[in-house]
């Protein structure tokens, strides 16, 4: 790797002392969580150190990666319900050492075959539901969920255990308790309101009317349970059995509070919607970049496309010869051209033909890339490329398409794990909204999601390839990450932040590949999220370092969050990277969320 300029060293130093960071800090956390480790015989990096070590405690007893992230995913359904759970859905990214390849799972939750368009009016006032708190605390919201799915296709396919085994961290948990701490009482208040709206909700989340206290051990019997019946019976009790019934039951007849004044909408899921469920087994996308090949998540996420387009338009640069102002500028402007196709090609393909081949073409990369002016901004929004016809020359204008997704599912997780045969799994899950529906199944201990919030639900355009309909997987930005160099794994990364997850994802490649950051250094970085958008979001401390030069290119930035939190954090990543001596690294965020948990299974010493 190229040396780094004196501006970019002197810009990597300020990063990492906005956020109290030494270059090379690998010290614990608050509340006991490691940001960072190193050493050998598998690792793992999550939000939450109760996961992690979950994950740990399988690699010890020989399990796989497979193994372990599944483990951790369950444990991640106790201590981090408004993220993550078995309500909800996610996407599987695999790498398997002894074939050399790159698998996944798409296991994002699916639409009613009943839903129509007609089930976000309000039949009261023949208006859109208003997204928050209305449309994102209703039935009318839930997707079919594929979490359970997933986690037994993924054993199935690569793994060692049977689920009953990679449940018992999970269910030991849930009988425990865990510590709650500042990050779960500020969602559980934020909450408040919409938790209050459920019996079920309350019961669980608000006992005595109150968010549990930081210091105090929050448990769940209920979901302990649910694990429990998981693991005896399987998941077709999930999708066919007692407890489909009652999922469904909970979908069409949310468990309302009668002292709320929320409306709460009921959907359509029935127990037939359940029983169709399929987790979907497909190529990953893969892109070239710097020697490098990055492989992602395919439609129905936009994740891997996204990603990879960006990069491709990146390879057209030197981002290690500029100023770090000028590398930060590049990224921003590849970000929307990339995003300007995400809005116009990327949807569900079992309803959308999403060319997949072009967007990652290096070809079409190429002549995206030929839009970008290294010394000024363009007026966004972007035009999408034309996909059907291009050659790597710069195009004429095409008409102006508008990015009109609905939300930021902020409470998504992700995890990275990572075996001592080589195996490594980058796995990204979420019930959307922190918090999801609101809606916990009574007497079963987890939340349903909110997912069909992320459809484009307030027109019914047939060009619109994210548009509602029965049966329909919502587009997602989740985007896991593995990267090999030379046929073998060199880094594998996620994290949540919903629409932001690809420029985070991106971000974080940038800084480790190009920008000459270790990893703890890349995921410390301040960041920045432009998403075809007159404006750049964009974090505080990313705000002081490089506001002059950018606006003087024509970006505008204004901090990330909105009116409820404002100066919001972008993202969370969770990663790990294998050294050229075979250690691992597994890096976490020493900061946002409250600070991550990275485990090695034998620390170096």
């Amino acid at each position: 790797m190229r040396r780094r300029s004196a501006a970019l060293a002197a810009c990597v130093a300020l990063t990492l002392s906005a956020f109290g960071l030494a270059p090379a800090a690998a010290d614990g956390r608050p509340g006991g969580k490691q940001a960072t480790a190193t050493g050998s015989g598998g690792a793992v990096s999550t939000v939450d150190p109760d996961a992690s070590a979950a994950a740990l405690s399988v690699l010890r007893r020989g399990g796989n990666a497979v193994d372990a992230a599944v483990a951790a995913a369950a444990t991640l359904g106790v201590t981090e319900p408004f993220s993550a759970g078995i309500g909800g859905g996610g996407y599987f990214v695999y790498y398997d050492a002894k074939s050399g390849e790159v698998s996944t799972l798409d296991g994002r939750e699916t639409a009613p075959l009943a839903l129509t368009q007609q089930d976000f009016i309000d039949p009261a006032t023949g208006e859109r539901y208003p997204f928050s708190p209305e449309l994102v605390t209703s039935g009318v919201a839930v997707g079919v969920p594929g979490t359970p799915a997933t986690w037994q296709r993924a054993l199935d396919e690569w793994g060692t255990l049977s689920l009953r085994k990679a449940l018992q961290p999970a269910i030991t948990t849930a009988k425990r308790g865990f510590v709650v701490d500042e990050t779960f009482r500020e969602q559980t208040l934020d909450n408040k309101e919409r938790f209050a709206a459920f019996d079920s909700s309350a019961q669980l989340f608000l006992p005595g009317g109150d968010a549990p206290r930081v210091g105090d051990t929050m448990k769940n019997h209920d979901l302990a349970d649910t694990y429990r019946t998981l693991a005896e019976d399987g998941v077709e009790e999930f999708y066919s059995g007692e407890l489909a019934e009652e999922i469904s039951e909970t979908v069409q007849a949310p468990p309302v509070s009668a002292d709320t004044d929320l409306p709460v909408p009921p959907g359509e899921m029935t127990m037939e919607d359940l029983a169709a469920y399929e987790v979907l087994e497909q190529e990953p996308t893969k892109v070239s970049y710097r020697g490098l090949d990055v492989y992602g998540m395919a439609p129905s996420s936009s994740g891997g496309t996204t990603v990879g387009e960006a990069l491709n338009i990146l390879d057209e640069f030197t981002l290690s010869r500029m100023s770090a102002a000028d590398a930060q500028h590049h990224y921003l402007e590849a970000s929307a051209l990339a995003y300007a196709d995400r809005g116009r090609y990327v949807g569900d393909p079992a309803f959308v033909d999403v060319p997949i081949a072009a967007l990652t073409d290096p070809v079409f990369g190429a002549e995206r890339a030929c839009l970008l002016d290294p010394g000024a901004a363009a007026s966004k929004p972007l035009d999408p490329g034309e996909v059907s016809d291009y050659d790597g020359r710069c195009p004429s204008s095409t008409s102006e398409w508008e990015e009109r997704e609905d939300t930021e599912n902020v409470s998504t997780t992700h995890l990275t794990t990572a075996d001592k045969w080589g195996n490594v799994v980058s796995y990204t899950l979420t019930i959307e909204q922190t918090g999801g529906s609101g809606i916990t199944v009574p007497g079963r201990g987890f939340l349903l999601n909110n997912e069909l919030t992320d459809f484009t639900t307030d027109a019914d355009d047939p060009a619109d390839p994210n548009r509602v309909e029965p049966g329909k997987r919502p587009r997602s930005s989740m985007a896991p990450t593995i990267v090999l160099r030379d046929g073998e794994p060199m880094l594998a990364l996620g994290s949540p932040g919903g629409s932001t997850i690809i420029t985070t994802t991106l971000q974080t490649l940038l800084n480790r590949v190009d920008l000459g950051m270790s990893l703890p250094e890349a995921i410390a970085a301040p960041r920045a999220s432009q998403r075809n958008t007159a404006a750049v979001t964009a974090e505080p401390e990313y705000i002081d370092a490089y506001a002059d030069e950018l606006e003087a290119l024509g970006h505008t930035l204004v901090p990330s969050g909105d009116s409820f939190t404002p100066n919001a954090e972008i993202g969370a990543v969770a990663a790990i990277e294998i050294n050229p001596d075979g250690t691992m690294t597994a890096a976490a965020e020493p900061r946002r969320r409250g600070g991550g948990s990275a485990l090695v299974l034998t620390p170096e010493r």
